[in-house]
């Protein structure tokens, strides 16, 4: 697994003076949608525990420059990124950047997405389901050292290097897919409406419909109903 053995500042080694305060976990938050990056700031300088957001990014591009400037303990990462996906920010970081830790937190739980994001040199995984106060306990852990994951997904990592997951036959199927593809797949093999999908993606009901068409041909499949059974049958739900 890359990026496991890194130097990293945890939070004892950002605290301040003797008998002082510790100094604020620096965090960089990364996401396409701002209202959700609005959000985790929010939620964050709400949070009694040090948590200091430096940065904000929406693309890969931006994501790389706002970590390479200001170096922080941890980037909270979203896996679907405009300009290559996550996994994408932490390579081109490595050496630039080789003290920070990354933290993936993303709508996705799909077990490709994990596993290929902690692959990728990530600490943790998390959804976007967790609570702030869940959220300020992950960052400190990872900026601590520890790997940390929601119950579930942990479950996916132990299984992929176990052999359980076929992880190459999933990126195959996969690969036919766009990233804005995939986020429709699953949420319509879990059985959300057009409506339910077009509100969580910040997208029309009618891009919807688009991506849905295109799915299903891309997929070699006749139906949601076909969709789900695919998307079970790879652990993809």
């Amino acid at each position: 697994m890359s990026g496991a053995g890194r130097d990293v500042p945890g939070r004892a080694e950002q605290a301040g003076e003797p008998g002082g305060a510790p100094r604020p976990v620096r965090v960089v938050v990364v996401d396409d949608h701002h209202m959700f990056r609005t959000g985790v700031r929010s939620e964050l300088a709400a949070a009694p525990a040090a948590v200091a957001v430096v940065a904000e990014a929406a693309d890969v591009d931006s994501a790389v420059a706002a970590v390479e400037r200001e170096r922080p303990a941890v980037v909270l990462l979203d896996v679907h990124l405009p300009g290559g996906g996550g996994v994408e920010v932490i390579r081109r970081t490595q050496t630039t950047a080789p003290r920070t830790r990354f933290l993936a937190l993303s709508v996705s739980d799909a077990a490709e997405d994990v596993i290929g994001t902690i692959r990728g040199g990530a600490r943790g995984y998390v959804t976007k389901t967790i609570s702030g106060a869940e959220l300020v306990d992950a960052i400190g852990r990872v900026a601590d050292g520890d790997a940390v994951f929601s119950p579930r997904l942990a479950g996916f990592v132990l299984d992929a290097f176990a052999g359980a997951i076929q992880v190459a036959e999933v990126d195959s199927d996969l690969d036919r897919l766009s990233e804005r593809e995939r986020e429709v797949m699953r949420l319509i093999a879990r059985g959300y409406a057009y409506k339910e999908v077009a509100k969580e993606l910040f997208i029309s009901v009618k891009t919807v419909e688009t991506h849905m068409s295109s799915v299903l041909r891309k997929l070699q499949l006749s139906s949601r109903h076909e969709l789900t059974r695919w998307a079970s049958d790879r652990r993809l739900l």
